[in-house]
């Protein structure tokens, strides 16, 4: 195939996976918004069936990283801890390095049953955005400004809401709270520097207000902290564009199973130990880019068929009427239909890159500039 022919079949992949991905989601979306009356006469049922739609949704997002790029997704834990996952409500704290570290985190709740369930801390303006940020609406995920003051007692509201959630859940957290890149590794190591805090070399000074809060709103409901890091192999950049171009990533994520028995209630001693935590973690990724491998036992937890199954489903039930359309606005013959309809296509694709921006490291958020710069004054 000459690279014309290539490129063209690329971008009708697309263009098929991102309609599949927005129509479907908005779909679900709509039904989501009917699922509000069941919250006063059933509040579980409510949250059972959100789970079950939500899984729809983000489950589309993992297949393109286990189905479509066949990205090898290689855990390191203890064989103990192992058999727990999935089994128990736990706080996951991950690493903030990669474009697509949420992604490979939505990975390691796939493989245990909890994708659909699964919690994050996210910035309030991710609400908003349309399928993702409406899902996360209807699955209580907790939001904020990044402006602690504010954040607190609507942060505290949202996690003890959480306290009689009828699912297993993990709550995954960026202790960072923004990702990591050169620029903002130096301002953070300034702030450290100014506390008498420890340097770290691969991470951000973590955010210890959120977490002690977490801790505390979730104690004796969540069982442990799973401190995770994440890597890939070969020095990889992986991206979500590079994901939906089908190219195939080899990602290391090393597994802590830590009891919350063992995390200080107190919330100084809290953030005291959360900073421990993060010296150990720049530790852990100090060999690995050393060794390549992490102090634990590989194991590569099976693939479940349910992410492909599900993209199946919705792939057979949208590609009819969407080919059926085309052939009919062709025989049509219509000038006007046919450039509405490429109009149309056009937006979509400019939304769908839009919404990679996002994740892109070079257009992420300046809050760990800006935010850092306050605290030296």
């Amino acid at each position: 195939m000459d690279i014309v022919g290539f490129l063209k079949s690329q971008f009708v992949c697309h263009l098929l996976i991102c309609y599949i991905f927005i129509v479907s989601g908005l779909i679900i979306n709509f039904i989501q918004l009917f699922t509000l009356i069941l919250w006063p006469i059933n509040k579980q049922l409510f949250r059972r069936i959100n789970c079950r739609l939500a899984y729809c949704i983000s489950s589309q997002m993992v297949m393109l990283l286990e189905w479509w790029s066949g990205t090898d997704c290689t855990l390191y834990t203890d064989p103990e801890s192992y058999h727990k996952y999935g089994k128990e409500n736990a706080i996951v704290i991950l690493n903030h390095n990669f474009e697509i570290d949420f992604l490979c985190g939505w990975n390691f709740c796939e493989r245990f049953g909890v994708l659909g369930s699964s919690k994050v801390l996210a910035k309030k303006e991710l609400s908003y955005m349309p399928i993702i940020g409406w899902m996360w609406y209807f699955l209580e995920i907790v939001f904020c400004k990044r402006k602690w003051e504010e954040d607190r007692k609507t942060v505290m509201q949202k996690l003890l809401n959480l306290r009689d959630y009828p699912e297993n859940f993990w709550f995954l957290i960026h202790c960072e709270g923004t990702r990591f890149t050169e620029l903002k590794h130096q301002a953070s190591m300034k702030v450290a520097e100014a506390k008498g805090l420890p340097k770290l070399k691969y991470h951000l000074l973590p955010r210890t207000k959120g977490f002690a809060v977490t801790v505390q709103c979730l104690r004796n409901v969540v069982s442990a902290v799973y401190d995770s890091t994440l890597n890939f192999r070969n020095n990889e950049n992986p991206t979500l564009l590079g994901v939906l171009n089908g190219k195939k990533y080899h990602a290391d994520l090393y597994v802590r199973r830590i009891p919350l028995e063992e995390i200080p209630e107190d919330e100084r001693e809290c953030s005291n130990w959360l900073h421990r935590l993060y010296q150990e973690k720049d530790a852990f990724q100090e060999e690995y880019y050393r060794t390549g491998t992490y102090p634990a036992v590989p194991i590569v937890p099976p693939r479940r068929p349910w992410t492909l199954l599900n993209w199946l489903f919705w792939a057979l039930l949208l590609l009819y009427p969407l080919f059926k359309l085309l052939v009919n606005m062709i025989n049509s013959g219509s000038s006007l239909t046919l450039a509405s309809f490429g109009f149309v296509i056009v937006m979509a694709s400019v939304g769908v890159r839009w919404m990679i921006g996002v994740t892109e490291i070079n257009k992420g958020s300046t809050y760990g500039n800006n935010d850092n710069k306050q605290k030296l004054k």
